[in-house]
C-alpha cells in the first residue's frame, strides 16, 4: 500500500475494486463482531495532541522537518502543515493517579520538544487555532513534505472540482477561498481514545456525542482565524469547510459533509462503518492483497486495511477505530472534539471530565440518548462552538416528567455533569486526589466563566484598547499566551491583558 500512496496514480478500475474490497472488509467486521473475536476490556485510554511551531514574534514557523530531526522520537510525528507537530502518548490504564502520571509525562515530552525547537528559533504552543496565522501561511506549498498529505490534498481537491469557500459568520465574518485543504492545518486538537468492547461501543459513542457540546463549552480555545474574531471554537466550521468535497449543488441536495457530527444514535459500531461506505466515496482507493474473509476462515485476524483507510477520511467528531494489538482486534472511540491547550493541566482536566462523564452516562439505567433527540445534541455542539462557555444547551429534564429543558452550559456542568464525572472516575478506580484536582479545574472555569477562548478574546480587545493595531494585538496576545502556557497554571487563573506596555504596531 505504501508504494501506491507514493505513486498516487488511480485508474478508472481502482474505485470499483476498492468499493468491492470495502464491502468485503465490512463483511469481515460483521463476522468478527458475531464471533466475539474482540479483546476483553482493559480500561485503556490514549492521548494525542497536535501542536504549533511559533517564533518569538508569535508568528508560525514552517520548520517541523528540522524540529522532528532534532527531537528524534517516535512519539512525535508530522501533521498536515509545516508548522504542525503531533505528540502521541502511550496508552494508560484508567485508575489510580493516572492523570497526574499523564500530566508529568506530557510535561517532560513537551519541555524536551520545546528545547529542541528552540535550536531553530521556534517554540511549541498548544492552542486550537494560532491567532497569527495568515492566509499566505495556509497554502499547499506549506503542507508537510509527506506523500500521504500531498495525495490526500490532491484527491479532495479533485473531488471538490473548484476552490474551497470559507465563510464563517461570528463576532466578525470571514469570507475567503482556498485552492487546497491547507486551511485545515490551522485546526490543532486533542484526541482522546478509549478502548471498549463491541457490546459497550454504542453506549460509549452515544454518550460521547451527547456531551460533545459540553466539552466545547468548557474547553473552547479557537476564537481567531486570519485576523478575524469568529466563533469561540472556530475549528469545527473551519474543518468542515476546508475539507468539503461538495460543491454548492451537492450541499443543496443534502449530501453529507466528510467532516460530520452524524445524524442518529447508534446501536453498534457496525452502524458507523456501514454509514461510511454508504455515504462517502473513496478518496484514496488503495487496495492491498489481503483477503479478509480467507484470513478469518483460517483463524487469523484481518487488518481490514481498506476499511481503516476509508474510515480515516471521514472526519467524525467521535470516530470509531478498528485496530489490532498483539494479534487481537479491538475497538476504540476516538474523541476529536477538543482543541489543544491552553496548558497541560487544562488538557488533562478536559480528559478527566470526558472519561468520567462518558463512563457515568454509558451506565445510566435511562441513558441520556433515550431522553434527548439526536438533533438536540447536534444543536448543542453548534451552540457551544459559537458561544463557548456562555452557550445555552438543551438537556433532559430531571425527574419523572421527562422532556428537555434549556439551560446555561455552566449551570449544567456544575449542577449535574461534574457530579456524574466524579462518579464515573470513581468507577474507573481513579483516586480522589486526581478526581478533585482535575474536575476542580473544570468547576473553576465554570465559576469564573473563563476558558482559553474567553482569555484570548479579552486580552486581544485589551490590546486594541491600548492602541495596538489588529495585527500587533494578535501577535502580542499569542506571545503572552505562550508565556502563560509555559508557566503551566490553568487558564482560569490567567490574568487578562498584557503584562506591560508594548510598542505600537
Amino acid at each position: 500500500m505504501g508504494e501506491k500512496v507514493v505513486a498516487g496514480q488511480f485508474d478508472l478500475s481502482d474505485r470499483q475494486r476498492y468499493r468491492d474490497k470495502l464491502r468485503t472488509c465490512l463483511t469481515g467486521l460483521e463476522r468478527l463482531l458475531a464471533e466475539q473475536r474482540f479483546d476483553r476490556p482493559k480500561n485503556l485510554m490514549g492521548l494525542e495532541i497536535e501542536l504549533n511551531l511559533v517564533g518569538a514574534d508569535g508568528m508560525p514557523r514552517m520548520l517541523n522537518g528540522e524540529v522532528l530531526e532534532r527531537i528524534a522520537s517516535r512519539d512525535f510525528q508530522t501533521e498536515l502543515a509545516m508548522f504542525n507537530l503531533e505528540v502521541n502518548i502511550a496508552p494508560h490504564r484508567l485508575g489510580g493517579r493516572v492523570f497526574d502520571r499523564l500530566a508529568e509525562e506530557i510535561r517532560t515530552s513537551l519541555a524536551y520538544a520545546d528545547r529542541k525547537a528552540g535550536e531553530v528559533d521556534a517554540g511549541i504552543v498548544m492552542i486550537g487555532i494560532l491567532p497569527t496565522l495568515d492566509r499566505d501561511d495556509l497554502v499547499s506549498s506549506n503542507l508537510s513534505d509527506v506523500d500521504r498529505y500531498t495525495l490526500l490534498n490532491d484527491q479532495i481537491v479533485a473531488a471538490r472540482g473548484e476552490d474551497f469557500v470559507l465563510d464563517i459568520d461570528g463576532v466578525e465574518r470571514l469570507t475567503c477561498t482556498s485552492k487546497s485543504i491547507a486551511p485545515e492545518a490551522a485546526c490543532t486538537s486533542v484526541q482522546l481514545h478509549l478502548q471498549v468492547t463491541p457490546g459497550r461501543f454504542a453506549d460509549v459513542w452515544n454518550a460521547a456525542q451527547a456531551v460533545a457540546g459540553v466539552q466545547i463549552a468548557v474547553g473552547a480555545n479557537s476564537p481567531f482565524l486570519f485576523g478575524r474574531e469568529l466563533w469561540r471554537e472556530s475549528r469545527p466550521p473551519l474543518f468542515q469547510q476546508s475539507t468539503d468535497t461538495r460543491p454548492p449543488e451537492l450541499q443543496s441536495q443534502g449530501v453529507r459533509p466528510r467532516t460530520w457530527f452524524g445524524e442518529r444514535w447508534i446501536s453498534s459500531a457496525y452502524d458507523l462503518f456501514e454509514e461510511n461506505l454508504r455515504y462517502f466515496p473513496a478518496l484514496l482507493p488503495i487496495c492491498d492483497d489481503e483477503d479478509p474473509l480467507k484470513v478469518l476462515d483460517e483463524g487469523g485476524v484481518p487488518s481490514l486495511a481498506e476499511l481503516v483507510l476509508h474510515n480515516g477520511t471521514v472526519y467524525r467528531w467521535n470516530r470509531p477505530v478498528y485496530d489490532i494489538a498483539d494479534g487481537v482486534p479491538h475497538l476504540r472511540v476516538e474523541n476529536r472534539v477538543l482543541p489543544a491547550g491552553p496548558t497541560i493541566t487544562d488538557v488533562i482536566a478536559n480528559a478527566a471530565f470526558y472519561y468520567g462523564l462518558v463512563r457515568a452516562l454509558a451506565e445510566e439505567s435511562r441513558p441520556v440518548w433515550t431522553r434527548m433527540p439526536f438533533e438536540a445534541a447536534a444543536a448543542n455542539f453548534d451552540a457551544a462552538c459559537r458561544h463557548g462557555i456562555d452557550a445555552r444547551m438543551t438537556w433532559p429534564r430531571r425527574g419523572r416528567y421527562g422532556g428537555t429543558v434549556e439551560v446555561d452550559a455552566v449551570s449544567l456542568v456544575r449542577d449535574e455533569l461534574l457530579p456524574l464525572a466524579e462518579t464515573g472516575l470513581a468507577a474507573w478506580g481513579v483516586e480522589a486526589a486526581d478526581r478533585d484536582l482535575y474536575l476542580g479545574v473544570i468547576e473553576e472555569r465554570c465559576r469564573r466563566r473563563a476558558n482559553g477562548a474567553s482569555w484570548q478574546a479579552a486580552t486581544f480587545h485589551g490590546a486594541l484598547e491600548a492602541g495596538l493595531s489588529r495585527e500587533a494585538a494578535l501577535a502580542a496576545t499569542t506571545r503572552r499566551y505562550g508565556e502563560l502556557m509555559r508557566q503551566g497554571e490553568p487558564v482560569h487563573t490567567w490574568p487578562v491583558g498584557l503584562p506591560e506596555p508594548v510598542p505600537l504596531g
